[in-house]
């Protein structure tokens, strides 16, 4: 039995695991059978085109974990930024830990997507937001849906801001020979409201763990939202993030993704600005090397006027390494006074090493400014002799020119400890100690 057949299978069990009253039974079904007639993506996709999920679907992966596996806070402490304080949203094998959490419903309801779905109290919020904005017609997508249970639950009420910033990590204890995680995640971020928030899937075994999530983000007039992907995972570890988000008028939404581990990550990056003075911004550093893979897809629909967009992805590709970048900007008539912009960099620091890279604009209005551009090469010359005659060893000296390289995607990051997180992981990707933070 394949993968597909096996995960349409299970949806029956799943089924009556689950209340077939649950106000998204409906949901659910439907989104099945999305999946069911498309099944996953191929090559012959043009989205798809440079990523392949074949060998991904010949293992026999769980889709429901036999037991749950305890974990001690010492075990996983490195993966929490445990330099501030933090609301924690923790999940082993794909159940809540109650245990390594810290949630709150004082003022902000920042707690389990399982409770959401289930509890009439949150009833009308999910009526309202609950795949509103997540792909239909995606058929990855359509699968978390149709399986969609748990996950984090974030609702910031009219000019709240948490005390602190809210971290939602995913661990994989290898308790099963290879399983597959469908996370589900709604975060709503109402007028006037603030929110910071850390996302980290982490496998802490050799074992395969596949990973397909969905996260719906709701930005609100005025709200404003810092999302920051932290991607550092096994290289047995694959993940597909897809990610949704919906903004109202003269909000403000930046999305930061440091893809650094794994085996294969493809990330689903979707902005859809319905009103106006919005800002939207995505940045990314990719460090990988050996085998590893890492596709980035980004889409901004600019639907009202008077908005701004702005991408800025970093890659650094060594080994057998392979990096994708599909960017599409689309401007739709109405849409005037937008100013959008695209950049794609990457250094290829082996020979052996494939970026993909395709920016694209689709504009339908007149009165715009938008642009876009890819480069793809090889660190300069002439700038490491220059660091070498003052007597800096090539190794560092190459390890400074990728640092300034990603230096102006950190430069953005607005959670001081985090940026020194990534920063030390930067380093260690590059093999070196500099000895300063940037």
């Amino acid at each position: 039995m394949d993968l597909k057949d096996k995960l349409v299978s299970s949806f029956l069990a799943f089924e009556d695991k689950v209340d077939v009253h649950n106000p998204v039974h409906d949901i659910r079904s439907e989104a099945m059978k999305t999946f069911e007639a498309k099944g996953f993506p191929s090559k012959k996709e043009e989205a798809w085109k440079y990523t392949s999920l074949n060998t991904l679907q010949k293992i026999d992966f769980s889709i429901f974990p036999k037991e749950e596996n305890a974990l001690e806070y010492n075990d996983v402490k490195k993966y929490f930024l445990h330099e501030i304080d933090s609301y924690k949203i923790v999940f082993i094998d794909g159940i809540y830990s109650s245990y390594l959490s810290e949630t709150t419903h004082d003022g902000v309801d920042i707690c389990l997507m399982s409770a959401a779905l289930t509890k009439p109290m949150y009833k009308q919020v999910i009526d309202v937001y609950f795949n509103k904005i997540a792909s239909k017609d995606d058929s990855l997508t359509s699968l978390n849906t149709a399986f969609s249970r748990e996950g984090a639950y974030i609702y910031i009420p009219k000019n709240k801001m948490p005390k602190k910033p809210v971290e939602i990590l995913h661990l994989a204890t290898g308790n099963e020979a290879a399983l597959m995680l469908q996370p589900r995640s709604l975060v709503i971020v109402e007028e006037n409201a603030e929110l910071q928030v850390i996302e980290r899937h982490q496998s802490i075994t050799g074992n395969e763990v596949l990973t397909n999530s969905v996260t719906e983000i709701f930005a609100a007039k005025n709200a404003i939202v810092d999302y920051y992907k932290v991607q550092n995972d096994a290289d047995t570890a694959s993940l597909i993030d897809n990610t949704y988000i919906n903004q109202k008028d003269k909000s403000v939404v930046n999305v930061h993704t440091f893809s650094f581990g794994g085996k294969l990550t493809r990330n689903n990056l979707n902005f859809y600005q319905n009103g106006e003075y919005v800002d939207s911004t995505m940045k990314g550093v990719t460090i990988i090397g050996e085998k590893q893979h890492v596709d980035h897809h980004t889409l901004v629909h600019h639907i009202e006027p008077n908005c701004e967009s702005h991408q800025d992805y970093k890659g650094i590709y060594g080994e057998n390494a392979t990096g994708v970048f599909n960017g599409k900007i689309i401007v739709d008539k109405i849409a005037q006074k937008t100013n959008a912009f695209q950049q794609n960099n990457n250094i290829l620091v082996s020979d052996k090493a494939t970026i993909n890279t395709k920016p694209q604009l689709e504009i339908f209005a007149d009165d715009v400014k938008c642009s876009h551009g890819c480069t793809i090469g090889q660190l300069d010359e002439d700038a490491l002799f220059y660091l070498q005659s003052r007597g800096i060893p090539k190794k560092e000296a190459r390890a400074l020119l990728m640092y300034a390289f990603a230096n102006n995607v950190l430069a953005s990051v607005r959670i001081p400890e985090l940026k020194v997180r990534i920063n030390k992981l930067i380093a260690k990707k590059l093999g070196v100690n500099l000895g300063f933070d940037l």
